[in-house]
C-alpha cells in the first residue's frame, strides 16, 4: 500500500471521452488521483460535482486531476454527461491500479461483506512521488482541502 514519498504506482487507463492516461507521462505536474466508488451514487456524484466545481482552480494550481473507478468508460461516458463533469474519469475494470494503491477493500453494508473500493485520495508531486493521501475520504469538505494541499506543494 504505497504511502507518502513512496513513487506512485505507474499506469494506463482509458478515460471518458477516448484515450488513455498515463500517470509517468505527466511527471512535473502535480496529479491528484481520486478513487470513488461508482458512478451516479449519491456519494461519488457530490464528490464528482465538487472536484468538477473547482476545476479551475486546480489548473490555476498547476495540478491535474483524475476521478477512478471500476466503471466502464461506457458509464463514465453517461456520468459526465449527466452532471456536466469536467475532471478526467478513468476506468479501472480489473481493479489493478485500486489495487496497487491499495484501495480495493473488504467492505460490509447493512451485515453483508463486498469488496469494493475505498474512497481514497492521492496527491502526486511532479517528482512522482506521493504528497499526501486521504483515506476513508468523507466528500463535504475534502476537495477543498485537496485543492489547499496543492497550493502548498
Amino acid at each position: 500500500m504505497p504511502d507518502i514519498d513512496d513513487a506512485a504506482p505507474d499506469f494506463t487507463l482509458p478515460r471518458d471521452g477516448g484515450g488513455e492516461v498515463t500517470l509517468s507521462e505527466l511527471k512535473g505536474t502535480p496529479v491528484v488521483l481520486y478513487f470513488y466508488p461508482k458512478d451516479n451514487t449519491p456519494g461519488c456524484t457530490k464528490e464528482a460535482i465538487a472536484f468538477s466545481g473547482d476545476a479551475q482552480a486546480f489548473a490555476d494550481a498547476g495540478a491535474q486531476v483524475f476521478g477512478i473507478s471500476k466503471d466502464s468508460v461506457k458509464k463514465h461516458d453517461n456520468f459526465v454527461a449527466k452532471h456536466g463533469l469536467s475532471v478526467p474519469l478513468l476506468s479501472d475494470e480489473n481493479s489493478t491500479v485500486c489495487e496497487d494503491y491499495g484501495v480495493w477493500k473488504e467492505k460490509s453494508m447493512y451485515g453483508k461483506t463486498f469488496w469494493g473500493i475505498e474512497r481514497s485520495t492521492f496527491l502526486i508531486g511532479g517528482d512522482g512521488k506521493i504528497a499526501k493521501v486521504w483515506r476513508k475520504v468523507k466528500v463535504d469538505g475534502h476537495v477543498a482541502e485537496v485543492l489547499d494541499a496543492v497550493r502548498a506543494l
